[in-house]
Parts: C-alpha cells; sequence; structure tokens
C-alpha cells in the first residue's frame, strides 16, 4: 500500500521516514568527525564533499517529504493518545520536517558564501551550483553557526522523538511505533478489527 489509509501509514510516508532519519544520523556523525578529528587535507575534503551529498539528497527527500505531508492524508492519532500528546505528536513532527529542510539549506548557504569558493560535488556526478549569495567570512561564519545550532536542535528532537516512541512501545504497549515499523501487522489489525476477531491472536 503506497498510500496512507485511515489508520495506516502507506510505505511511501514509511520510507521516507526511515530514510530521512538514517541520513540525518549519518550526517550528524559524519560532520563531527570530518571537523573533530585531525585528518590528512585529502580525506578532510573527501569527507566534507561526502557531507555535501548526502545533505542534498535529505534536501530533496524532505521537500518530498514535505509535500506528501501537505498532500496525503493524515492517519487517525493511536487510540488513547490525550489531546495534548495528539498536539505534541502533530507539532513536533511538522518542526522536524521543517528542520530536514532548514538545516540543509543552511549547510548550502555555508558553501555558497564561503570565500575559498569550493565546488559541490554530487557523489562525483556533477556539480550543484551555489546559491545567488555574496561571499564573505562573515556571512560563511553566520551561516556554519546557524547550519550547526540547528543541526543541534534537529539532534536533539529526534532523540526526545525517538525515546517517545520505544515509551509509548514498550511501556503503553500501543501502536505509536508499530505502524511506523510495518504495514504487515497493520493490515492484520485492521482485517480481525472487520472481522470483529480478538486483535491479539492466540497461539498455542
Amino acid at each position: 500500500m503506497l498510500r496512507n489509509s485511515r489508520s495506516t501509514f502507506g510505505c511511501v510516508t514509511i520510507v521516507l521516514h526511515w530514510a530521512i532519519a538514517a541520513l540525518i544520523l549519518g550526517l550528524i556523525a559524519l560532520g563531527f568527525a570530518m571537523r573533530r578529528l585531525s585528518l590528512d587535507p585529502a580525506l578532510q575534503f573527501s569527507l566534507y564533499q561526502w557531507h555535501k551529498s548526502f545533505g542534498f539528497t535529505v534536501l530533496a527527500l524532505a521537500a518530498l517529504r514535505a509535500a506528501w505531508h501537505l498532500l496525503e492524508r493524515k492517519p487517525e492519532a493511536t487510540a488513547g493518545l490525550s489531546p495534548l500528546e495528539r498536539q505534541a505528536s502533530a507539532t513536533t513532527h511538522v518542526v522536524l520536517i521543517v528542520l530536514t529542510l532548514a538545516v540543509p539549506l543552511a549547510g548550502w548557504a555555508v558553501a555558497s558564501t564561503s570565500t575559498l569558493n569550493i565546488p559541490s560535488f554530487y557523489f562525483d556526478w556533477f556539480v550543484i551550483p551555489h546559491l545567488p549569495m555574496a561571499k564573505s567570512e562573515a556571512a560563511e561564519t553566520v551561516w556554519t553557526s546557524t547550519h550547526a545550532i540547528l543541526a543541534y536542535v534537529m539532534l536533539t528532537l529526534v532523540l526526545v522523538h525517538a525515546l517517545a516512541a520505544l515509551y509509548h512501545h514498550i511501556i503503553r504497549r500501543d501502536e505509536v511505533l508499530a505502524r511506523m515499523l510495518t504495514l504487515r501487522q497493520r493490515r492484520h489489525g485492521e482485517t480481525e478489527k472487520a472481522s470483529g476477531a480478538p486483535l491479539v491472536a492466540k497461539r498455542k
């Protein structure tokens, strides 16, 4: 099932969610490595280019995710959530979508304003042009700080989001996390609901 249903996330939403999450965590780890370690200049240059390439990939996927979020139907909230929890969940998702756009855009601005004027090679396939921004050390410093601050904010929200999902999965034992992990479980549950059978199958 590609699209979301009334109670289920479709595979497009699920794939975009986990692909962007994995790329973001990898980018943050790569960002620490390429700036904090004493590296050979050639290796450091390669890491920066990989960081930018994956960053542009996140930007493209985040734009698709944002469009999908606006156009696609939203599944109903998991039963048992309070109005405050539903509002917090909806707000967190929107903020994370905005940050997945803002962080790579700020990184693109860093490359665009750098006085070094280093091209951005997208996986050595082609060069992505810089944004039409003035190059100066002051502008590069501002955008570097903006990029870092937004990345830290996003990392914090991702961790809170993950902890909340684990809390619902382990403590509350609801479907907040489960329905973002697999479609088969949700389909099975919906089939049982439609037939009037119990949601938990008896195992012998």
